[in-house]
């Protein structure tokens, strides 16, 4: 229904910035049901599309899930593992729906406080979408000790209260401004505007944060856009810009616009290193001259394990005694991988290999020297299997 977004800065400088990401509803709390789909599978969807996408292109950030399955969380749960974390940014991905047939569309974003739209019409919608995020409460157990004096069905609860965060508030509301413009650049949803409200899991986190309205589900194309294969790609792509553009303003460090890649890799082996030595890492590996090469339009298989905003030196204790990795440009970052072998699995155990070393590795794939999307590649490598 609705869609979390809670940020923090974080004041060590060391500290890698710390992003939870909350897909909304799960379990026996469907959230919205719409005519093809639920709430709560679609959250999911781009919840862990978001995630992936932040985990391969920045490398100073930290991602933690409040579920990557289909469970029930209470709100306070959900809440808790961002304030355990010490969260600097908190993102719960929901989806809006309307009772009895009405038609509304359009991406919205909720922070903490009072309801600021004009005229008991704004305030009246507002108060819907507090009652409908909120009522999730009462099927929690014990629900009254962990949100004393928070009643899900009282619309003063809803409305009259002080501002508890605010410390956060002005962030929260930045964060929204940029997300109602990048999402809806990216998606072609109409702008439903940011607002605010008394909303139960915002009350309980202790940082800045927003809800994230995706669209209606209640409206027949609004719930076949959010069901089409290039939505993922759309939502990821307005979050990622509304994140990396509020990461560089309040926290600094890489901040890569998405966009589709199109530069291509300065060479392509296609062999995988036979051990990892602990020896210096070399920036290029040559390949031998009695390596085999890769078959034209076979896609290759490599393990990212770097992206820096600057050159690597070949000394650099970043690559953890690698012995073979190659560089390879993209977006304006300094990219290196290391293995490259037209087996899919290969390199997936050469990943699992190394993961102790770089937890954030993850596996790319070239076609004749250009990056091409990985999905594409493995089911390839698999048809060709078959």
């Amino acid at each position: 229904m609705l869609s979390l977004l809670v940020v923090a800065v974080s004041s060590a400088a060391t500290k890698k910035f710390t992003l939870v990401i909350d897909a909304g509803h799960g379990g026996k709390d469907a959230g919205c049901i719409g005519s093809i789909s639920k709430e709560k599978n679609l959250t999911l969807k781009m919840a862990l599309a978001f995630g992936r996408y932040v985990e391969r292109n920045c490398p100073d950030v930290k991602v933690i899930y409040t579920r990557k399955t289909d469970v029930f969380l209470e709100l306070w749960q959900r809440a808790e593992i961002a304030n355990k974390n010490k969260a600097d940014l908190f993102i719960s991905v929901h989806i809006n729906s309307l009772p009895g047939g009405k038609i509304a569309r359009g991406f919205q974003t909720y922070t903490l406080g009072r309801g600021r739209n004009s005229g008991k019409k704004g305030i009246m919608e507002n108060l819907e979408v507090a009652k409908r995020e909120n009522a999730v409460i009462v099927m929690e157990k014990d629900y009254k000790q962990h949100y004393e004096g928070f009643d899900p069905n009282s619309p003063e609860s809803n409305i009259m209260f002080e501002f508890i965060q605010d410390t956060h508030m002005e962030r929260s509301v930045d964060l929204a401004r940029l997300m109602q413009k990048h999402v809806c650049a990216a998606t072609g949803r109409q702008n439903g505007g940011a607002h605010q409200d008394n909303l139960a899991v915002l009350r309980l986190t202790s940082m800045p944060g927003c809800l994230l309205e995706l669209g209606f589900i209640s409206t027949p194309d609004e719930e076949r856009f959010m069901n089409s294969d290039e939505a993922p790609d759309k939502y990821v792509r307005g979050f990622y810009n509304a994140f990396i553009a509020y990461k560089k303003k309040y926290a600094g460090g890489v901040a890569v616009p998405y966009q589709p890649t199109t530069e291509k890799n300065t060479s392509v082996p296609s062999i995988v290193p036979e051990e990892m030595k602990e020896t210096a890492a070399v920036q290029k590996s040559k390949p031998a001259e009695n390596q085999p090469k890769a078959d034209k339009d076979v896609p290759v298989f490599k393990v990212q394990i770097i992206a820096s905003d600057k050159a690597v030196k070949a000394n650099s204790p970043q690559f953890k005694g690698i012995k073979q990795t190659e560089l390879y440009r993209e977006s304006g970052l300094y990219k290196y991988t290391t293995g490259s072998s037209t087996d899919y699995n290969e390199i997936y155990r050469l990943r699992k290999s190394i993961l102790e070393k770089f937890p954030s590795a993850f596996i790319i794939a070239f076609r004749n020297g250009e990056k091409m999307d990985v999905r594409e590649a493995i089911r390839e490598f698999k048809e060709k299997k078959k």
